[in-house]
């Protein structure tokens, strides 16, 4: 089942179902109004959701080429990345000189959950001298997830699937990391594909809590990464036990993967151009790859083995903000 949100003049916008080809969708207001409020009682909406989600593979239902999706959860009570994929890790240690994390513990923060943009939105942002970067990962949506929980018992709290794309202003990064605090000013708004989807839409490729996907990454039209979402060191399901060691998360939280990578990153390219300037730190000593510059844009999206489109595209371009 696929869900979204359209835009109207609610800042929780107005939840509808989506077809599995992602062309038609019908309302889900006579469930409930929003996202949230559906993931609110999840036991009570998902069997009434799936009875609209019938009809719209029976034919009903109004184009999607005619609707204005917002992110799936325009605002979010929580959201909390993590950083599960190791050489991904090792690449951003050789750019900021970090040490590695200690073994078996996930890296994760907590950021800005009060806005996210669409898919399509611009990307509004003060300064190109910044550093802007894109990072492509993917993400899950829990239902209330009890204190305490163990990671197997924490599969059965992932309710839907999304795709993010997590920007980062990678100039102030390391000046916040010496802060030993959380990202503020380095981390904005994320962006989201218009699709949150449950996770019998990747029948086979969801396994071992992990989205066996790979996420192509295009920069200004030209490809840049097509990564697997497979490789992560710990899966979404270990990522929310981690978080929910010693405090409880709310119906809503998003946890993200972190940007998707892998080892063999000189063959398949990556997610996020920092990871571009490790590889040529590596590779020969220095980074020679800018990062964007206001008017570039960026494309991301997923698909299933058959080709199908999974959670949409995010296809946003940087502007002056």
């Amino acid at each position: 089942m696929k869900l979204a949100t359209i835009q109207n003049d609610a800042p929780d916008g107005t939840l509808v179902v989506v077809s599995s080809d992602g062309t038609r969708y019908l309302p889900a207001t006579s469930v409930s109004a929003t996202l949230q409020s559906a993931i609110d009682d999840w036991a009570m909406a998902e069997p009434v959701l799936r009875v609209i989600a019938d009809g719209l593979e029976n034919g009903e239902g109004d184009s999607t080429e005619s609707a204005t999706f917002a992110a799936p959860l325009p605002r979010a009570w929580q959201w909390l990345d993590g950083s599960a994929f190791r050489s991904h890790g090792e690449l951003m240690e050789t750019l900021f000189g970090t040490e590695p994390p200690p073994p078996g513990r996930p890296l994760m923060y907590q950021g800005l959950s009060h806005q996210f943009f669409s898919a399509t939105a611009d990307m509004p942002l003060p300064r190109e001298e910044d550093g802007i970067d894109f990072e492509g990962e993917f993400g899950v949506i829990t239902d209330f997830v009890p204190m305490g929980v163990s990671a197997d018992e924490a599969m059965a709290h992932i309710k839907l699937l999304v795709q993010i794309n997590d920007w980062s202003l990678r100039a102030l990064a390391p000046i916040e990391m010496k802060t030993g605090f959380g990202w503020v000013q380095a981390k904005p708004a994320c962006s989201v594909a218009p699709f949150a989807v449950t996770p019998d839409e990747l029948g086979d490729t969801w396994r071992d809590g992990r989205v066996h996907l790979p996420l192509s990454v295009d920069w200004n039209g030209k490809r840049f990464g097509n990564a697997g979402g497979g490789a992560m060191e710990f899966g979404f399901h270990e990522l929310i036990a981690h978080a929910a060691s010693t405090r409880s998360l709310c119906a809503g939280t998003i946890i993200g993967s972190g940007t998707v990578s892998n080892s063999n990153f000189r063959e398949i390219g990556s997610s996020c151009i920092a990871e571009r300037r490790g590889i040529e730190m590596l590779d020969e000593g220095q980074a020679r790859t800018s990062f964007m510059r206001f008017g570039d844009t960026v494309r991301m999206e997923a698909r299933l083995p058959g080709g199908e489109l999974l959670f949409g595209a995010i296809d946003q371009k940087v502007v002056r903000g």
